[in-house]
């Protein structure tokens, strides 16, 4: 069985074809690591014209997804595996998204993404089946499709041997590490390749020496002095 399973409830499950085609998304699947399983909304919409949506309540523009076509998606989805989803709802009035949030997720076992469209989604559905609202940031997206790829991506990261080597998502920006006896949030230090001389800018001798307690030293001296440039506010 699948490490982590993913329910995606959309609109337009074509938006996730190449994405999940691709590079370690597709691996990961391969590896049985996680599964995802695409709902299409429009098959439990109403009538003849399959209706999914309808016009807000005291007017207004646009539409609201309305909530017993998706009380009657989500309880299908339900009654499929002995495993309980946890249920979110993808919302730009939701709980910010970030990584600490995404190493939490990857401890469920099964998550059941639901992506708003139009003017959102009607709100007594998230009152009596979502567990969660999250949003990836304080902008508007059409749809709730890219922000479930980035919680699939980030979350199937957490996953031991999704990313071949591990300890890759320790030493990422974001993750938790150790100053002084206290866990602090950094960004990632500044990294390089070959050639060792690119446009008069050389690779820092350090890196380089071969003494490998020289460059962690150097690591982690960078990663504190960049995240103070760049984002001072996660020290605070």
């Amino acid at each position: 069985m699948a490490k982590i399973i993913f329910d995606v409830v959309t609109l337009f499950p074509n938006f996730f074809d190449s994405p999940l085609e691709t590079s370690l998304l597709k691996k990961g699947i391969e590896k049985n690591l996680l599964k995802i399983t695409l709902h299409n909304l429009r098959n439990w919409g109403k009538g003849r014209n399959k209706q999914v949506d309808d016009r807000p309540f005291g007017g207004g523009p646009g539409m609201v997804l309305k909530p017993d076509v998706l009380a009657s998606c989500l309880k299908e989805i339900l009654k499929k595996g002995d495993i309980k989803p946890y249920v979110i709802v993808l919302d730009p009035v939701g709980t910010k998204y970030d990584q600490e949030k995404a190493v939490a997720l990857s401890k469920k076992r099964r998550l059941v993404l639901v992506c708003g469209h139009y003017e959102g989604i009607d709100e007594r559905f998230k009152n009596l089946y979502a567990d969660e609202e999250i949003s990836i940031g304080d902008y508007i997206l059409s749809g709730g499709e890219t922000a479930a790829l980035v919680i699939i991506e980030t979350i199937s990261r957490q996953i031991p041997g999704f990313l071949g080597k591990d300890e890759s998502s320790v030493s990422e920006s974001f993750s938790k590490i150790d100053i002084g006896g206290k866990k602090v949030t950094l960004l990632d230090y500044p990294t390089y390749t070959r050639p060792k001389s690119f446009e008069n800018q050389k690779v820092p001798e350090v890196l380089i020496s071969g003494n490998h307690g020289k460059i962690a030293k150097w690591r982690k001296e960078k990663t504190i002095e960049k995240t103070k440039r760049k984002r001072p506010d996660l020290l605070d």
